[in-house]
């Protein structure tokens, strides 16, 4: 990792040290809250510290009652210029709260509103640790080491060492089956994608971002946990469902949902976060990896339906190009 980014790090987790931190917040929009909400997934699950997630503008409107000066904010935007976003930093340095800024553009009106910042690189090459997913993991890592004591978060962070390697042997191993998606499913205009727990929000990303966004796809993502909780009303011969089946406690929730909707829908497919490679990473790390890795391989699934259908995922009708 580069020094710049190591000081980064070292800086949010001594100002932590420094506060009584009662709650976190994640504050972002869109992809950006997506990638956070990860963070929200394992504070709660291997902490007793409060965390709570909001899309940018909500956070400002609802001000929150818990938000105040031992509040961490941790706020992105990946060219730190989202408005809501900023000005949910605004509003939470005029609280009290300790906020950090994650953006790939260090001079961007996020970062110069927060406290602090983390950076990433982004398409320029360099190594995965120095990227968004490198960046974040090593600072969940090292705020969860914080808040537990627990030895395994710092063999976490050695381990984001072969982050690159990972990415790259798993997308390998799924490229062929992601255009063989794209292929199947160029014509179909409602696809949905299911999963439960910290997958839900790579689900979301999937929709609302990829599909939604950069597609024009109709989709809708659906908690495995719920789908049997009205959801599953849709469920036909001719729907297709994206279903991810995470490494991690609720991976039964994903099998159960798998297992009804194989029954009545021909288009099923499945991304297994179980049979990913782990090459290099200790069996009880699997489950922060296995978040880690999702998104690019997600990722192949939606370039394949952009080059079976002809729309690249950079074309907009209203995003960048209107007022709204």
């Amino acid at each position: 990792m580069k020094k710049d980014h190591v000081e980064q790090i070292e800086n949010v987790i001594g100002a932590v040290k420094g506060k009584e931190i009662k709650n976190i917040f994640f504050v972002a929009c869109g992809g950006s809250m997506a990638a956070l909400s990860l963070g929200d997934y394992f504070i709660t699950k291997d902490t007793d510290i409060p965390s709570f997630v909001y899309t940018s503008n909500e956070f400002i409107h609802r001000a929150p009652k818990a938000l105040g000066e031992n509040s961490l904010v941790i706020l992105r935007s990946h060219s730190g210029t989202t408005p809501e976003t900023v000005g949910a930093a605004t509003y939470a340095r005029e609280q009290g709260a300790l906020t950090v800024a994650i953006s790939m553009e260090v001079e961007s009106p996020l970062c110069q509103e927060s406290d602090y910042t983390i950076h990433y690189n982004y398409k320029d090459g360099s190594d995965a640790i120095d990227g968004e997913i490198g960046m974040y993991y090593t600072l969940l890592f090292k705020l969860l080491h914080q808040f537990t004591g627990e030895e395994k978060y710092l063999r976490g962070v050695e381990q984001l060492s072969t982050l690159g390697q990972l990415i790259e042997s798993n997308q390998a191993k799924h490229k062929d089956v992601a255009d063989a998606f794209g292929k199947k499913y160029k014509r179909d205009k409602v696809i949905y994608t299911m999963a439960s727990g910290a997958y839900i929000h790579h689900a979301y990303s999937f929709t609302s971002c990829l599909l939604m966004e950069m597609l024009w796809i109709h989709s809708n993502a659906i908690h495995a946990g719920e789908y049997f909780h009205g959801p599953f009303e849709v469920t036909d011969y001719d729907v297709p469902f994206l279903v991810v089946v995470g490494e991690g406690p609720s991976t039964p929730l994903d099998q159960r949902a798998l297992d009804f909707v194989t029954k009545y829908s021909e288009k099923v497919e499945v991304v297994n976060v179980k049979e990913f490679d782990y090459n290099g990473v200790d069996e009880d790390l699997k489950e922060y990896f296995g978040t880690a890795l999702a998104g690019p391989v997600l990722r192949l699934y939606a370039d394949g339906l952009a080059e079976h259908t002809g729309h690249p995922l950079s074309v907009r009708r209203y995003m960048w190009k209107m007022d709204y």
